[in-house]
C-alpha cells in the first residue's frame, strides 16, 4: 500500500454530527455501514465538501446552510460546521513541505466561509490548487456518491469529459488554459479601451499640435514686437518732448505780441466807431427831409396817375368809337364778298372731283401693264438662277481640283523629304544595335562579379546575427523588467496625481464647500480654515471609525469668527450654492466626558479627539465634535459598555458600527466615502513607495543601459555588414536593371530597325500612286473649267434681256405712285373747299345782327369823353402848388450829403487802419492757435503714447525703459513691427493653452501607446501560452485515454469473466472536446450502447471503468457510496474482490449495506441514531477480531 493515505476525517456541526467526531482511516479498506437514514452518507458529504464543493444539489441539500447542524427537540442548532481532513504527504504528492496535510473548511450561519490549510487561513482557490490533478477534490473521481457511479453511464457522452479529464492529469491545464483565456479577454477588453483612448487623443493630438506650433510661433513674434514697439514708442515719445519745448517757447512769445496787437486794434476800433455816430446823426437829418419830401412826391405821383387815367379812358373812348366805326363800314362791304366766295367755292369742288375720277382710269391702266411685265421678269430670273448655279458647280469643283493637285505636290515633296529621313534614321539605328550588343556583354561580367562578392559577405552576417540575438535577448529581459517597473511608476503617479488633484479640488465635498473654498482661495471670503476632514490627520486603524463618528460633521466648515460664518452664509445664498454649517473658533466650545471610568472598560481604544492629530488652534472643534463619543474594537463590547453605562453616549466599533444614546444602532457595510480621511495617509505610503520605485528604476536603468550599449555595438557590426551586402545588393540590382534595359532597349532599336525598314517600302509604293493622281488632277481641272466658261455665256445673254424688263417695270411704278400721290392731293383740296364754304356760309348769317348794336355804342363814348375833360383841369391846378414847396428841401438834402460825405471819408480811414491791424492780429492768432495745436498735439501723442504702453503691455515710463533695446534705423523697425503684425494677423485665432494642453495630451497619446504596445505583446504571450497549454493537453490527453480505454478493456474482461467493452472518441479531430462513447458487450451478448443495457449490467460497466481509472490515475483515497446497490450478490463478491486487489495503490472508504462488500472491509464503522437527528459512531477492525479469533 502506498504511504500517501487519508489519515482521518473530524466532523462537527456538519449535518446530523453536532459533536466532534473524528474517523481514523489506518487501513486499505474502511467500510461505514447503518441503517437508512442514521447519517452514512454525510460522512461521504462531510468529505466532498471539506474539498471545496459549492453545490447543495450536490450536497443534498437546497442551500449552503442546511450543512450546519440544525437542531433537534433536545439539542440547540449549531452556529458553525466544520470538516477537516487529514492526509498524509510523505511522498509530498502536494505541493507542500509538510508531511502531513490538514484541511479545513468552516461554514457560519451568517454567511461567511472560512478555509484552512495545516491550519493557516487559505482560499477556495488554494484548497483546489491543492488536490487539482490527484484525483481529489470536487472536480474529481475520488468521490462516488450515491447514484454518481450510475450517471456516469447515463449522461451524455459529451459531459463524460470531466472525469476523462481529470482522470488524465490535465484539469490543472484546462484550469490554467481558462485562466489564460480570461486574461486574454480581459487584456483584449484593455486593448480595446486603450485603442478607443488611442484613438480619442489621435482626434486631439494633430489639432492640437498645429494649435500648438501656432501658438509657440506666435509667442515668439509677440515677444518680438513687444521688444521692437516699447523701444519705437519710447524713442518717439523723446523726439516729441524735445519738440515740445521748442513749441512751448514759441507759443509764449506769439502770445505776448498777440496781446498788445489787440490793444492797439481796440484803439481804431473806438475813433471808428466816433465817426459812425456822426455819419449816422447826418443820415437821420436826412431821413426826416426826405420823408417830407417823399409825402409830396407821393402826393405828386397820385395826382398825375389819376390824370393819366383820365387822359387814358378819354383816349379808349375814342379808339372804341373809331373802331365801332369801321366795324360798320367792314360789314357793309364783307356781306357782298362772302356770297362771292361761297359760289366760287362749290364751283371748285365740281372740278377737283372730275380730275380725280381721270386720274384713276389712268392708274388702273398702268397696273395692268406693270404686272404683266412682273411675270416676264420673273422667268427669265428663275433661268438665270439656274444657268449660275450650274455655272458656281463647275467652278467649285475646278477649285476642289485645283486644291487637290496643290496637296498631291505637297504630299509628293514630304514623301521624298521623309524617304530621305528614314533612309538617314535606318543607318544610325544599326550603329545603335552594336553599341547595344557591346554594352550588355559587359553588364553581364560586373554581375556575375558583384553576386560572387554578396554570397562570401553572407556567412560574415550570419555570424553577427548569433551574436545580436544573444545580446538582444539580455537587452529585452533588461526592458521588460524596466518596462514593469516604469509601469508601476506610472501606475503610482496616475494615483499620486489623481489623489492630490482631489485634494486640492476637494473631491468628495458637497457643493457648497467646494464653493466656499474657491472663494475663499480667491480672496473673496476670509477667515475660512477649511473642513473639518482637511484639519485633522488619522491613522488608517481608525480612520472608519472616526469618519462614522464625525459623520456630516466631516464638511462642516471651521472659520476665525461668526462674522466670517455669516459672510460665507450670504455668498452662499448669493450663489444658490447649497447649505454647509460653520464652526467659528472663538464661539465653538469643547466637550467634557463625564464617564473616565469606561477607559477600564474591554474592548475600550479611546475618545475620538484622542485617537486624531491636529493643530492645537482647532483643540475646541475636535472636543466638541469628538470628545464624547467612545472608540471601540467591536460590536459586542460596545453593546455590553453601552448598557453598563445606560446608553448614555456615541459608542463607535473600528469597523464602523454604532451604538447611539438611548439605544438605538446604526451599522451595515462601509460607504467608500472614508477615502476623504485615509487620503493623505495614501499619499504619504505611496510617496515612500515612490521612491523606493525610483531607486529600482534608476538601478535597472544602468543595466539597460549597458545591455543596450552591448546590443547596440552587436547591431553597429551587423549593420555594417549589412550595409556592405545592401552596397552589394543595389549594385547587382543596377547591374541586373542595368543589363534588363540594355537587353529592352537592344529589343526595341531591333523591333525599330524592322518598323524603319517596313516604313521606306510604305513610302516608296505612296509616291509612285502620288504621281499618278496628280496626272488625273491637271484632266479633271481642264474639262470643269471648259464648263463653266459655257454656263457664263449663257447667263449673260439672259441677264441683257432682263434688265430691259426691269426698267419697263420700274417706269410703270413711278407713275403709277404719282398718279396716288395726285389724286390724295385733289382729296386733301377738296376737303379744305368744303371746310372753307361752310365757315362762309355761317359768317354771312353772323353780319346781319351786329349794326344796330354799335351805333348805341358810339354816342355812350361820346359823352364820356366830355365828363373826363373837366376832372383833367382841376387836378393839373394842385399839382402846380406842391411842385413849388418841394424845391426848398431838396436844397436841404444836398448840403446834408456833403457834410456826410466828409465824415465819411474819415471813418474809412480809420477802418483801413483797423483792417491792417486785424488782419495782423489774425496772423498773429492763426500762429498761436498752430502753436497751441501743436502743444496739444504734442501732450496727446505722449498720453497716446504712454497709455498704448500701458494699454498694451502694462508698463508705466519707468518700467519701459528698462525693456527697452537701441534702435539703430527707426524705419526699419517700424517696418518689422508691421511685418510682425501682419504675420500674428495671419496666424489667426491663437489658443496659447494649446501648448499644455498638446504637451498633456501627447504625454497620455504616449503612455497609452506603449500601453498598447504592451498589452499588445501581454495577448501575443498569453496566445502563445494558451496554444501550448492546449497542444500539451492534447498530448496528455491522448495518451492518458488510450491507457483508460486498454485498462478498461481488461478490466471489464477480469470482472465480467468474459466480453468486451471499449471507449471511443466521438470526433478524434477535436480529442479536447468532443464527447466519449462507451460501447460494452457483457458475455453471450451482443455488441451494444449502455444506454441498451440492464440497470446491474450498467452499475457494473460503470464499476469496471472506475476501475480502470484508477488503475491508470489512482488517487490517495476514494470515498464509495453505496455504488454497488443494483448489483447481484455474486457481482457484489466480484466487485469487493476486485476492490481488495486494486487497495494496495488506493485506500477505500466505502458506505454499503451489502454482506459481500462488509465481508471485505479491514474496519467497519457502524452509524447508529440512538438520539433523533444526531448521529454516533461504532467502530470495528475486523483484522483485529480475525487475530483475536484465530482465524
Amino acid at each position: 500500500m502506498s504511504h500517501l493515505y487519508l489519515k482521518a476525517l473530524e466532523i462537527q456541526g456538519f449535518k446530523s454530527f453536532p459533536e466532534k467526531t473524528v474517523l481514523t482511516f489506518g487501513e486499505d479498506i474502511t467500510a461505514i455501514v447503518g441503517p437508512n437514514g442514521s447519517g452514512k452518507s454525510n460522512i461521504s458529504d462531510a468529505i466532498r465538501w471539506v474539498m471545496g464543493e459549492q453545490s447543495t444539489k450536490a450536497l443534498r441539500g437546497t442551500k449552503m446552510e442546511d450543512v450546519i447542524f440544525d437542531g433537534t427537540e433536545k439539542r440547540k442548532g449549531m452556529g458553525f460546521a466544520e470538516v477537516s481532513l487529514v492526509l498524509d504527504n510523505e511522498s509530498h504528492l502536494f505541493d507542500l513541505e509538510e508531511t502531513e496535510v490538514m484541511v479545513t473548511r468552516r461554514y457560519y450561519r451568517s454567511g461567511e466561509s472560512e478555509y484552512f490549510i495545516n491550519r493557516h487561513a487559505a482560499r477556495l482557490r488554494d484548497i483546489n490548487e491543492l488536490f487539482m490533478d490527484t484525483g481529489l477534490g470536487r472536480e474529481g473521481y475520488s468521490n462516488i456518491g450515491q447514484g454518481k457511479i450510475d450517471e456516469i453511464l447515463s449522461v451524455k457522452s459529451a459531459d463524460r469529459r470531466e472525469i476523462f479529464e481529470e482522470a488524465a492529469g490535465i484539469s490543472r491545464f484546462r484550469h490554467r488554459k481558462e485562466e489564460a483565456e480570461r486574461k486574454l479577454d480581459r487584456t483584449e477588453e484593455n486593448l480595446v479601451r486603450i485603442k478607443d483612448k488611442i484613438d480619442e487623443l489621435e482626434l486631439q493630438v494633430g489639432p492640437l499640435k498645429t494649435q500648438s506650433e501656432k501658438a509657440k510661433k506666435f509667442l515668439i513674434l509677440r515677444d518680438e514686437l513687444r521688444g521692437l514697439e516699447i523701444s519705437v514708442w519710447l524713442e518717439q515719445l523723446e523726439k516729441i518732448r524735445v519738440g515740445a519745448l521748442k513749441v512751448l517757447a514759441d507759443y509764449d512769445a506769439a502770445l505776448r505780441d498777440k496781446e498788445n496787437a489787440q490793444a492797439e486794434l481796440q484803439a481804431l476800433y473806438d475813433a471808428a466807431e466816433q465817426f459812425a455816430a456822426a455819419i449816422r446823426e447826418k443820415d437821420m437829418e436826412t431821413d426826416n427831409v426826405r420823408f417830407e419830401l417823399s409825402r409830396q412826391e407821393a402826393d405828386v405821383s397820385e395826382l398825375e396817375s389819376a390824370v393819366a387815367v383820365i387822359k387814358n379812358q378819354i383816349q379808349n373812348n375814342i379808339e372804341n368809337a373809331q373802331r365801332l366805326r369801321q366795324e360798320l363800314s367792314q360789314q357793309e362791304g364783307r356781306a357782298g364778298s362772302i356770297n362771292a366766295q361761297i359760289a366760287e367755292g362749290q364751283e371748285k369742288i365740281q372740278h377737283i372731283e372730275e380730275e380725280m375720277e381721270r386720274l384713276r382710269q389712268e392708274l388702273n391702266q398702268r397696273s395692268q401693264d406693270a404686272e404683266e411685265a412682273g411675270r416676264t421678269a420673273g422667268t427669265l430670273a428663275d433661268e438665270l438662277e439656274a444657268l449660275r448655279r450650274k455655272q458656281a458647280m463647275e467652278t467649285a469643283s475646278a477649285a476642289e481640283a485645283r486644291a487637290l493637285l496643290s496637296a498631291l505636290g505637297a504630299a509628293a515633296q514630304e514623301l521624298f523629304d521623309r524617304e530621305e529621313a528614314v533612309g538617314k534614321e535606318l543607318i544610325e539605328q544599326k550603329e545603335r544595335i552594336a553599341a547595344l550588343e557591346e554594352d550588355r556583354r559587359g553588364v553581364e561580367e560586373e554581375l556575375t562579379k558583384a553576386r560572387e562578392e554578396k554570397n562570401s559577405l553572407a556567412n560574415i552576417i550570419s555570424g553577427y546575427e548569433l551574436r545580436l540575438q544573444s545580446r538582444e535577448k539580455k537587452a529585452q529581459d533588461a526592458q521588460e523588467k524596466h518596462r514593469g517597473l516604469q509601469i508601476d511608476q506610472n501606475n503610482l503617479q496616475s494615483r499620486i496625481r489623481m489623489l492630490t488633484e482631489m485634494e486640492k479640488l476637494y473631491e468628495g465635498y458637497s457643493k457648497s464647500v467646494k464653493l466656499v473654498m474657491s472663494e475663499s482661495e480667491r480672496g473673496g471670503l476670509r477667515g475660512i480654515h477649511g473642513p473639518v476632514a482637511g484639519l485633522l490627520h488619522v491613522t488608517d486603524e481608525y480612520a472608519v471609525a472616526i469618519e462614522i463618528a464625525l459623520g456630516n460633521a466631516m464638511q462642516n466648515l471651521v472659520v476665525d469668527t461668526e462674522e466670517d460664518a455669516k459672510k460665507a452664509i450670504g455668498f452662499l445664498k448669493l450663489r444658490d450654492g447649497g447649505r454647509c454649517t460653520f464652526l467659528p473658533l472663538n464661539s465653538v466650545r469643547g466637550r467634557t466626558f463625564q464617564d473616565e471610568d469606561v477607559v477600564d472598560e474591554p474592548g475600550f481604544i479611546g475618545l475620538g479627539d484622542e485617537l486624531i492629530t491636529f493643530d492645537k488652534k482647532y483643540e475646541t472643534v475636535f472636543s466638541s465634535l469628538l470628545g464624547g463619543i467612545v472608540i471601540a474594537e467591536d460590536l459586542d463590547k460596545a453593546i455590553v459598555m453601552a448598557r453598563k453605562y445606560g446608553y448614555r453616549f456615541k459608542i463607535v466599533t473600528l469597523d464602523g458600527q454604532v451604538v447611539n444614546p438611548g439605544g438605538s444602532m446604526t451599522g451595515g457595510s462601509v460607504s467608500r466615502s472614508a477615502g476623504i480621511l485615509s487620503r493623505a495617509n495614501e499619499l504619504e505610503r505611496l510617496n515612500a513607495q515612490m521612491s523606493e520605485l525610483e531607486e529600482k528604476l534608476r538601478q535597472s536603468a544602468k543595466t539597460l543601459e549597458e545591455a543596450n550599449r552591448e546590443h547596440t555595438a552587436a547591431a553597429y557590426e551587423l549593420d555594417t555588414a549589412r550595409s556592405q551586402e545592401r552596397l552589394h545588393e543595389n549594385t547587382i540590382l543596377q547591374l541586373s536593371e542595368r543589363l534588363e534595359n540594355t537587353q529592352r532597349v537592344l529589343a526595341e532599336a531591333e523591333v525599330h530597325q524592322s518598323e524603319l525598314q517596313g516604313e521606306l517600302a510604305q513610302i516608296q509604293q505612296r509616291g509612285a500612286k502620288t504621281q499618278a493622281d496628280t496626272q488625273e488632277a491637271k484632266k479633271r481641272i481642264e474639262t470643269l473649267e471648259g464648263a463653266a466658261a459655257a454656263f457664263q455665256a449663257q447667263a449673260e445673254s439672259k441677264a441683257q434681256g432682263q434688265t430691259q424688263l426691269q426698267q419697263t417695270l420700274a417706269e410703270l411704278s413711278r407713275q403709277i405712285a404719282e398718279g396716288n400721290a395726285q389724286i390724295a392731293a385733289l382729296e386733301g383740296e377738296k376737303a379744305a373747299s368744303e371746310t372753307a364754304l361752310a365757315q362762309l356760309e355761317a359768317l354771312h348769317r353772323d353780319i346781319a345782327g351786329d349794326r344796330q348794336q354799335h351805333l348805341q355804342m358810339i354816342a355812350d363814348f361820346e359823352e364820356k369823353n366830355k365828363v373826363h375833360q373837366q376832372e383833367i383841369a382841376d387836378k393839373e391846378g394842385q399839382l402846380q402848388a406842391i411842385r413849388n414847396g418841394s424845391q426848398e428841401k431838396h436844397e436841404r438834402i444836398r448840403k446834408l450829403a456833403e457834410e456826410k460825405l466828409a465824415l465819411e471819408g474819415q471813418r474809412n480811414q480809420s477802418d483801413k487802419e483797423s483792417r491792417d491791424k486785424a488782419s495782423q492780429l489774425q496772423s498773429m492768432e492763426r500762429q498761436v492757435s498752430v502753436l497751441e495745436q501743436k502743444k496739444l498735439s504734442a501732450a496727446m501723442e505722449e498720453k497716446t503714447i504712454l497709455d498704448k504702453l500701458w494699454d498694451s503691455y502694462e508698463l508705466s515710463h519707468e518700467a519701459a525703459k528698462a525693456q527697452q533695446i537701441p534702435i539703430e534705423d527707426l524705419r526699419a523697425a517700424q517696418k518689422r513691427i508691421t511685418e510682425l503684425k501682419r504675420s500674428i494677423s495671419a496666424l489667426g485665432n491663437i489658443n496659447l493653452d494649446s501648448i499644455e494642453e498638446y504637451q498633456r495630451v501627447n504625454e497620455r497619446y504616449s503612455y497609452f501607446t506603449e500601453q498598447r504596445d504592451d498589452v499588445t505583446k501581454s495577448k501575443k504571450e498569453l496566445e502563445e501560452i494558451i496554444s501550448q497549454i492546449t497542444q500539451e493537453m492534447k498530448t496528455i490527453f491522448a495518451e492518458q485515454f488510450k491507457r483508460i480505454a486498454e485498462t478498461f478493456s481488461q478490466t471489464f474482461l477480469e470482472l465480467f469473466g468474459g466480453g468486451k467493452a471499449t471507449l471511443e472518441l466521438e470526433d478524434p479531430d477535436d480529442i479536447l472536446n468532443c464527447g466519449i462513447e462507451i460501447r460494452a458487450q457483457p458475455p453471450g451478448k451482443a455488441l451494444k450502447t449502455i444506454t441498451l443495457l440492464s440497470g446491474g449490467e450498467r452499475a457494473f460497466v460503470a464499476i469496471a471503468l472506475y476501475f480502470s481509472i484508477l488503475k491508470v490515475r489512482p488517487t490517495p483515497f476514494c470515498v464509495m457510496d453505496e455504488i454497488e446497490a443494483a448489483l447481484d450478490d455474486a457481482n457484489v463478491v466480484r466487485y469487493a474482490n476486485y476492490m481488495r486487489q486494486m487497495s494496495d495503490k488506493t485506500q477505500f472508504i466505502v458506505i454499503t449495506h451489502r454482506r459481500g462488500t462488509m465481508e471485505e472491509a479491514d474496519v467497519l464503522y457502524g452509524v447508529t441514531m440512538q438520539e433523533k437527528g444526531v448521529s454516533r459512531l461504532l467502530s470495528i477492525n475486523l483484522n483485529d477480531v480475525e487475530k483475536e479469533l484465530g482465524m
